[in-house]
């Protein structure tokens, strides 16, 4: 059996990281980890090729080589996911479809051959075995989560690792939250399912002899749920771990804003290497914290709780939603003022819009508001529903907040203020790569030669490289995630 596994192209977005990979010469931010992962379930005997279309595109000779092709994809991925169904019919190619978007939205998919919905670990092996005995069903689906401790490690050897910037580890899967416009509770559950310390290590020592050196993010929705197993085991025997080899990775992750409540989790995340944590700020309005079921952001100095996640040497990366229906007229000011004041330099300003199969979704639903589908990309001035604020107001509000927040004149700003109150451990090791030196060379002549705002580029690069040092190679690479942020936002 000759399996082609495909992974559908992106769309400029936020995430992307398009332009700002240009200058590290990457193509992609992150591998495909969920089809590498069903691509080691798959039988040892058959061949396996994976078309990853962030990298290179699909051609007609690949499909043709396929017995079967294999799909998955996000909702962000929408567009290039119909146009590989419709190549793939056209060339006679059975089409095998799973995760998150097929899960959520596969009542619009009746022309792929076999659906294989939820987690792999469960729905694929039944999938499998009816192929074998040459009787597959359309649709296989279960109301069961996996025993993630039996999950497969990802067949690293199908990715063209050199062409990314960061890979990728899953230690966890679940969420106890209940943020009415997050699918995850959905797709994964609310109870907590974890992998053990043993099989995180045998993936990170996989990646080690492949010869990766830098970035890894652990994908977990919230990282830090069990504090206490991390803190107890898994944490200390990473840090144990990356001093034996010698620091080869840095880490990266997803965690909610109660990480700054522990001290001892952050020292020791800090330990084992980690240097940024997306965080889902979402709002600084109170009220709208409530009305999405935010509770873990209520009653809380939000922007203190940054600042001493900051200071312990964790980057903060935020999200920001507006358009909740309690959203005042001076949200805009007031989400502009906080992203400032917390020196959230990476901050994700998008509109709200409500996906299948949500809380919000089927409230909205109930109340005749939904328009449409989602798009995926919630930075793309669209939202797929009537919000309580006009219309055209919360556009021109959203327009203005990303016009602000990521000019020269406040983006660099931020950048001073994080730089000011970061406060990284020493790098036992500092991975260099002479990417590195391209990238510097590149930031000096499209941003500090070309770009119209060049002045605040200098400011930042003397300041930084006068009043810490240590931190001028991460004030570079915020210049170049800058440039990449006014592209998406057409702010240059």
């Amino acid at each position: 059996m000759k399996i082609l596994l495909v992974y559908p192209e992106y769309p400029d977005t936020f995430w992307g990281f398009k332009h700002a990979l240009k200058f590290i010469s990457r193509k992609a931010s992150f591998p495909p980890l969920g089809l590498l992962t069903v691509a080691q379930m798959l039988p040892n005997k058959w061949e396996k090729k994976l078309v990853d279309m962030t990298l290179e595109n699909l051609s007609d000779k690949d499909i043709e080589w396929a017995d079967y092709v294999f799909i998955s994809a996000m909702s962000i991925q929408k567009e290039s996911t119909k146009r590989v169904i419709a190549k793939c019919k056209h060339l006679r190619t059975k089409i095998v479809a799973g995760g998150p978007f097929f899960t959520t939205e596969y009542e619009d998919f009746d022309d792929v051959d076999y659906l294989v919905l939820g987690e792999a670990e469960i729905t694929l092996p039944p999938f499998l075995k009816d192929l074998e005995y040459g009787c597959p069903k359309h649709i296989y689906v279960s109301d069961k989560f996996a025993d993630i401790k039996k999950t497969s490690p990802p067949l690293w050897e199908l990715a063209k690792m050199k062409k990314y910037a960061s890979m990728c580890v899953q230690y966890s899967r679940g969420c106890p939250f209940n943020c009415d416009f997050c699918d995850v509770t959905m797709l994964f559950g609310r109870k907590l399912r974890v992998k053990t310390i043993l099989q995180i290590i045998a993936e990170l020592e996989n990646l080690y002899s492949r010869g990766w050196r830098g970035e890894v993010f652990i994908v977990d929705d919230n990282f830090i749920i069990n504090k206490s197993e991390l803190k107890k085991e898994v944490l200390p025997t990473l840090i144990e771990w990356m001093k034996k080899r010698k620091y080869p990775f840095s880490f990266i992750t997803q965690a909610s804003i109660n990480l700054s409540d522990d001290e001892e989790l952050m020292r020791l995340m800090v330990q084992a290497g980690f240097n940024s944590v997306f965080v889902g700020v979402e709002t600084p309005n109170e009220e709208s914290l409530a009305e999405c079921g935010k509770l873990q952001n209520k009653n809380r100095d939000l922007v203190a709780c940054v600042n001493k996640i900051q200071r312990s040497g964790l980057e903060v990366q935020g999200g920001f939603i507006l358009g909740f229906d309690s959203d005042p007229p001076s949200i805009f000011e007031k989400l502009i003022e906080f992203v400032q004041k917390s020196g959230i330099v990476t901050a994700m300003v998008g509109l709200l819009n409500a996906p299948r199969g949500t809380k919000l979704h089927q409230r909205l639903e109930k109340e005749n508001r939904l328009t449409k589908d989602i798009s995926g990309d919630n930075t793309d001035f669209t939202i797929n529903f009537i919000p309580k604020m006009d219309y055209e107001s919360l556009i021109n509000g959203y327009k203005h907040v990303l016009s602000t927040i990521y000019s020269p004149k406040y983006y660099y700003k931020r950048v001073s203020i994080l730089l000011k109150s970061f406060k990284p451990l020493p790098k036992k090791k500092y991975q260099f790569h002479f990417y590195h030196i391209g990238a510097f060379f590149k930031s000096i002549w499209f941003l500090g030669i070309k770009e119209k705002g060049r002045i605040y580029y200098w400011k930042l690069f003397f300041w930084s490289l006068i009043r810490c040092p240590k931190l001028f190679p991460l004030a570079i690479t915020f210049t170049i995630y800058g440039f990449h942020f006014r592209k998406i936002f057409g702010t240059l």
